[in-house]
């Protein structure tokens, strides 16, 4: 038997018949939108099942005793990253089992990510039902075979909700040369890539875009980088920490330009980033690898899901409080040698 509540499913399998359980781990498809999450209750975190969230998202915690990813334990910080990695990855339908093993806070935070990211959510409980916690007791709609449950299952689920950004303010686009060295040829960029002035008294020009500056200039390629090392990056579980070490490996770009990087420094499509030079008197625009877009889709979706003001730094947060994770992170990589850039953030 299951019940429905909005896009909340709760399937009863007071038998625990074997049967769900199987159905439930074939429907992980992460490829799809599609995973589901295996709940470790035994664990005392509080954060433990965002970490099951996350992993199940294909996220991996660092190991060891002092962990660059303690700050992780932290309830909300995990369930953030969580949902900025489903709203990057397009989730659209999560199945949890067994959650009759979870505590009553535990349900109440996953209710909350799911309102957060919009999407379908079924919970296996495999317990009487009369068990059920309040939070999950007001149902009206029944499933009662396993066809039906099977048929959920298949279904593509909701269009998943986006993190929202207000529209980035219109910038001009007048062309100037820029200065180039040696082997260089000379590229056309718009007013807003480079300071307007650096004379004393006189506040420099915005800064425009990735978008804008796209429609004037080509993007540098991206620098290449072992699949190692893009692995080990793309199961980082802090979205901020895998965006920001992901565009310090294929752009070679200082730390000083990773504190002004924007949203608005990031095309639509994640397929070019804007890093900005001192004072924004050269900004080159970068290609961002297929490896890496995932990754910068789940740092901006990061930023969206809290509350900034425009034209904030995306990667603020770990550039300087949290820079120590950054740095712990960083180590781990020696091949792409950002230890030594890492260990300078916090001034």
């Amino acid at each position: 038997m299951a019940l429905a509540y909005s896009d909340v499913t709760i399937v009863v399998d007071e038998r625990d018949d074997l049967f769900y359980t199987r159905a439930a781990l074939r429907a992980h498809r992460p490829e799809e939108g599609h995973i589901t999450v295996q709940p470790t209750p035994a664990s005392r975190s509080p954060a433990a099942l965002a970490h099951d969230m996350l992993y199940a998202l294909g996220k991996r915690l660092a190991p060891g005793p002092n962990t660059p990813d303690v700050w992780l334990d932290s309830v909300n910080t995990a369930w953030l990253a969580a949902a900025a990695w489903g709203a990057a990855t397009g989730v659209r339908h999560v199945v949890v089992p067994r959650t009759h093993l979870l505590t009553i806070r535990r349900i109440d935070q996953l209710l909350v990510w799911r309102e957060v990211t919009g999407v379908q959510l079924t919970l296996l409980w495999q317990k009487a039902p009369r068990w059920l916690p309040p939070a999950l007791a007001r149902v009206e709609h029944r499933i009662s075979s396993r066809e039906e449950f099977e048929a959920l299952l298949a279904e593509p689920g909701p269009i998943p909700a986006r993190p929202s950004f207000p529209p980035a303010p219109p910038t001009m686009t007048r062309p100037a040369v820029v200065a180039v060295g040696p082997g260089q040829s000379a590229t056309r960029q718009p007013w807003g890539t480079r300071s307007a002035s650096t004379r004393p008294g006189r506040r420099a020009r915005p800064c425009s875009g990735a978008m804008a500056t796209a429609q004037l200039v080509q993007a540098i390629p991206a620098i290449e980088i072992a699949s190692e090392d893009a692995a080990v990056l793309a199961a980082c579980a802090h979205p901020l920490i895998a965006g920001a070490l992901s565009v310090l490996a294929f752009t070679q770009a200082s730390l000083g330009s990773l504190r002004c990087t924007r949203d608005l420094d990031i095309t639509g499509d994640v397929s070019t980033i804007k890093i900005h030079g001192f004072g924004h008197r050269h900004c080159p625009l970068y290609a961002v690898p297929a490896w890496a877009r995932p990754l910068l889709a789940g740092a901006r979706a990061h930023h969206r899901l809290t509350p900034h003001p425009l034209g904030e730094s995306v990667f603020a947060p770990v550039l300087l409080a949290e820079a120590r994770h950054l740095r712990a992170h960083a180590a781990r990589l020696p091949r792409l040698g950002l230890s030594l850039p890492a260990g300078v953030l916090v001034p």
